[in-house]
């Protein structure tokens, strides 16, 4: 079953399409990487399959849907969206920034119940932030703020998870952790959608990739088959050497 799909989708924010013409499924348990130069559109693509940006071309669908008749509330229950920037503008703390996750689960004016607080807590365990709910976030580092905002998305409990630079501020440690996280999640049955500048990340965890230039697509496919070293030649303008890691998956040594 594909839980998201989009066909032929166009969007932007002036006259030009910033994306154009571009599709896309995700299923339960797959993960699809989304890869490309900067500018090429990565970011305005989850935007638009989102529901957060129109799309002016071609159709969203979620669970077979179009996504423009499905109350916003009803989308928030199902998919967890973390942007690559969020102004952390009101002097929030770790919890009640977590809490945030559980909002479209809940009625107008009803507090947060035990399987809201359960939710909150295991996200909080998975990003490493127990023992510091009461923090203000604007005394996070920009790593603990990344992992705050995939904590408040994991709070919501969502089947289907779009990320935009998920591993952005993290250090190699949070970085191999997050890689496992997703992992797990991908089994336990959620689709995720990933925007990555990591190559050897997308490698390692995506199912399908997504190439983007210039807010087309322009390679799609399974990561054996797309991330070949003429492809990061001609997209990336870079050399690179393939090879397999340990895991069994394609790494990528730049040449000097």
């Amino acid at each position: 079953m594909t839980i998201l799909s989009a066909a032929g989708v166009s969007g932007g924010y002036g006259r030009g399409f910033a994306v154009d013409g571009v599709s896309l499924e995700v299923s339960p348990r797959r993960c699809l990487a989304v890869l490309g130069p900067n500018g090429s559109g990565k970011s305005t693509l989850l935007r638009l399959v989102t529901g957060l940006l129109p799309a002016l071309a071609g159709d969203v669908l979620l669970a077979g849907r179009p996504l423009a008749s499905i109350p916003r509330r009803a989308v928030a229950r199902r998919v967890g969206y973390l942007p690559q920037r969020v102004d952390f503008a009101f002097p929030l703390s770790v919890r009640e920034l977590v809490e945030q996750g559980r909002s479209p689960h809940l009625d107008p004016w009803r507090p947060l119940g035990e399987r809201d607080r359960a939710a909150v807590r295991r996200a909080l365990a998975e990003m490493e932030l127990t023992g510091r709910e009461e923090t203000p976030v604007q005394q996070l580092s920009g790593g603990e703020r990344q992992r705050l905002l995939l904590a408040r998305a994991l709070a919501g409990e969502p089947e289907l998870l779009l990320l935009d630079e998920p591993a952005a501020g993290l250090d190699v440690r949070h970085q191999l952790d997050l890689l496992s996280l997703l992992h797990r999640l991908r089994d336990g049955g959620v689709g995720l959608a990933v925007v990555l500048h990591d190559w050897n990340m997308a490698a390692r965890l995506a199912d399908d990739v997504l190439v983007l230039v210039q807010g087309r697509a322009h390679a799609s496919g399974t990561p054996d088959d797309v991330l070949t070293p003429d492809l990061f030649r001609e997209v990336f303008k870079v050399d690179v050497e393939r090879v397999r890691d340990s895991h069994g998956a394609w790494a990528f040594v730049a040449r000097s």
